[in-house]
């Protein structure tokens, strides 16, 4: 198996940075590499509209679709390119989440009604899955809808939606039958946010941004016609859902941008009269940690090409989940470690852009090992897939 890029591949690393750099607007690429994402309610549509004219909009859709009919390593390609570019991150509620679920289980009116309006970045979705008691063990979910007519009337409340506040839509999981089993009685729906009913609240994150929400169902009216699929097999939805969220998780691009930065970091910064990087110290460290992401990177085209063969994805999936979080997060306290005493003093302002974001990221990171299924259960999913192949 040869790991490294051939020619054809090359040449496609070559476009995309040609193209992100005459296309990639250079105040939101600035913002992003500031960490500054004051204006990401404009910035996010408007990459995304770009990236649509350019034919480009869903590198992992298909070509009927709107899609790129890229291949698996092309799409690898085409997002380390634009985190280490300062790009702003495609939405994935809509293009990597509701959308595969739409275009495997909705009918040809909801293809037709929402797929192309996430395409080109009109509507912003988010997600409605965790509730207060229901995280890991989602199937406990006590959000209700019950039929009246051509309507559901939900009732409940979501936890941990991301970005929800500036959101047009929300796909929820909810429970149509009390009676079933926990996995039984739930279904998918499509939810305007416009809805009389509906109450957005924010939850300030420890440093103080507003990313994440609540949100409240209060006899919410919602169409039959937007449910996906059958009722009462949302779970089979949601799994489907889950193996498309874990896509591309270990963040290969957005680590090597950071690592970078780290060296910049640390090389700007005076230990005894020489630069940190020099520190012995602090050399290894960062040593180690670009030694680990390398691995991780040449498992992540190992399981690139196995994908490419059509080959069933088995552990290494989760264990690209796991590493790559954990080496996010560990180059996240590299960066506030060379900040030192600086870090100390971080309220959200500083002269010098590398306090904030790294600050930001060092907080705002700890969710990595939890979202997407949590490292522990990783670790569960690992042991039982090697156990039944040994068995």
């Amino acid at each position: 198996m040869d790991l490294d890029f051939n020619a054809e591949e090359n040449a496609f690393r070559d476009e995309v940075r040609a193209f992100l750099k005459a296309h990639l607007p250079s105040e939101i690429s600035t913002r992003i590499g500031r960490g500054d994402d004051s204006q990401i309610a404009q910035d996010i549509p408007r990459w995304q509209s770009i990236l649509h004219k350019h034919g480009w909009g869903a590198p992992a859709w298909p070509e009927a679709f709107g899609g790129t009919n890229w291949t698996t390593t092309q799409q690898y390609i085409f997002e380390t390119e634009c985190a280490l570019a300062d790009a702003p991150l495609q939405l994935p509620f809509g293009l990597k989440m509701v959308a595969p679920v739409m275009m495997r289980y909705g009918n040809a009116e909801q293809h037709a009604r929402f797929l192309p309006r996430i395409l080109s970045g009109e509507d912003w979705w988010c997600q409605g899955y965790s509730e207060p008691g229901s995280g890991s063990d989602l199937a406990s979910l006590k959000t209700r809808a019950v039929r009246d007519g051509d309507d559901y009337i939900v009732d409940g409340q979501k936890v941990w939606n991301t970005l929800g506040q500036f959101a047009d839509w929300i796909f929820c999981l909810v429970r149509t039958d009390s009676s079933a089993k926990s996995q039984q009685g739930i279904s998918f729906l499509l939810i305007d946010m416009k809805s009389p009913g509906i109450k957005v609240q924010p939850t300030r994150l420890l440093d103080g941004t507003h990313e994440v929400n609540e949100i409240w169902f209060d006899n919410v009216r919602v169409p039959v016609a937007n449910r996906i699929g059958d009722e009462n097999d949302g779970w089979t939805y949601a799994k489907f859902l889950l193996g498309h969220e874990r896509t591309n998780i270990a963040g290969i691009g957005g680590s090597k941008r950071e690592l970078q930065r780290l060296k910049q970091m640390a090389a700007a910064r005076q230990l005894d009269s020489k630069p940190l990087l020099e520190d012995s110290m602090i050399a290894s460290r960062i040593a180690q940690v670009e030694i680990d992401l390398t691995a991780l990177e040449i498992t992540n085209l190992r399981v690139i090409f196995d994908a490419e063969q059509k080959k069933a994805p088995g552990p290494q999936a989760s264990m690209l989940k796991i590493r790559g979080t954990e080496i996010r997060q560990r180059i996240a306290e590299l960066q506030v470690d060379v900040l030192g005493a600086d870090a100390l003093a971080f309220d959200g302002h500083s002269d010098s852009d590398d306090v904030p974001r790294a600050m930001a990221d060092y907080l705002n990171l700890r969710k990595l090992s939890i979202f997407g299924g949590s490292n522990e259960i990783q670790r569960n999913i690992i042991a039982q897939m090697i156990l039944r192949l040994r068995g």
